[in-house]
């Protein structure tokens, strides 16, 4: 596995791999890790001839008075993250995997297959026709991230984190994969559809025929760009995006994509009884419409949050719901302080859900 400097700047590396799913079609897919300074100079005294391990290892000892990621509390275990980012979009946060690695976790994000830095040419963005199809890569991912330790050591436990339709996928991924993951955070999951469940069938019941015989056919919807222009520094936001990995008014919806996503919804609705506790966190409220609201910069203007919050009872047996006031649909894309009171609240459950062995 090659690693090689990412698009987001000398702290994170990426490495492109194919996975075949259980069709057998072999998908490409992209690991994102964040690599600080103290985690680049100790790998570099790993690696170093013997004459110079022991500067390395003096310098690696340096940086880490100062710089805390990647540093476990003795006799605690090695804990990893892994960020599955929504649909029509690309892992970019840096901001989100800073966070993760000062708190004692080894960070990596997922671009899937379609999405980001694994768009291939002559692919439909964004597609896929079952959301089971990322179940090879994601599983392959993170047996990267355990083959990463120094030899001999176990795995580390895995937290595994999504956004939108990834925390729909990474839910679906973590009910058919039971002891793979040992938390589970969703950001703002799409997991049903705006205003109820009624929605969600007569959805299915239109879509269904289409998806079938012309999965790849495009549904025609009114475009709208109203989270990307909160966002994008190119508009009216803080975040720099690129727009070849990250369209202003997203892909085109395919039949057979969104079709896939009902399905999958369907699933979140009878149940997952997942094992493992579970974080939810979405905005206070909602704000949708076809046109722009003053009210969008402080809301989700994607989901019904109210109908989520309802949802993610379904996920398992131990869930956590934290509603942010002023939020984003990205929560973690928020305004400053909002998104300060976010990771607040997070790191507060990491204290009780992840590390309640005394650390």
């Amino acid at each position: 596995m090659e690693w090689q400097n990412d698009i987001l700047g000398e702290d994170f590396q990426a490495c492109t791999f194919g996975a075949a799913g259980a069709d057998g079609v072999e998908r490409t897919a992209t690991l994102v890790r964040h690599v600080p300074g103290a985690l680049r100079a100790r790998e570099a005294a790993q690696e170093a001839p013997d004459e110079k391990r022991d500067e390395g290892r003096r310098k690696e000892r340096s940086e880490e008075l100062s710089e805390e990621p990647y540093r476990a509390a003795v006799g605690q275990p090695k804990r990893a993250v892994l960020f599955l980012h929504g649909w029509s979009d690309y892992f970019f946060n840096a901001e989100l995997a800073a966070f993760w690695t000062g708190s004692g976790f080894d960070f990596f994000a997922l671009d899937l297959h379609s999405h980001g830095r694994s768009l291939r040419p002559g692919t439909h963005g964004g597609y896929v026709a079952d959301l089971d199809d990322y179940d090879a890569e994601i599983t392959a991912a993170i047996g990267i991230i355990g083959s990463l330790g120094c030899g001999g050591s176990a795995p580390p436990l895995l937290t595994l984190m999504g956004h939108s339709t990834g925390g729909l996928i990474a839910a679906l991924w973590a009910s058919r994969h039971a002891g793979l993951a040992a938390q589970l955070v969703l950001d703002s999951p799409w997991l049903e559809m705006h205003g109820s469940p009624a929605v969600r069938r007569a959805a299915r019941t239109m879509v269904e025929p289409l998806a079938r015989f012309r999965p790849e056919s495009v549904i025609r919807l009114p475009p709208r760009g109203f989270y990307w222009r909160s966002i994008s520094s190119a508009a009216e936001g803080e975040w720099a995006l690129d727009d070849a990995f990250r369209p202003p008014r997203a892909f085109p919806v395919r039949a057979g994509w969104l079709s896939a996503v009902l399905n999958g919804q369907a699933r979140v609705a009878r149940g997952l009884n997942i094992e493992v506790p579970i974080l939810v966190l979405i905005s206070g409220a909602s704000a949708n419409g076809m046109f722009w609201k003053e009210s969008m910069r402080r809301t989700d203007a994607v989901l019904d949050v109210n109908t989520i919050a309802l949802r993610s009872l379904s996920l398992g047996r131990t869930v956590t719901l934290e509603r942010i006031d002023g939020a984003l649909h990205d929560v973690f894309l928020s305004a400053p302080q909002v998104r300060a009171d976010a990771y607040a609240r997070l790191a507060r459950w990491i204290r009780a859900y992840v590390r309640d062995d005394g650390a």
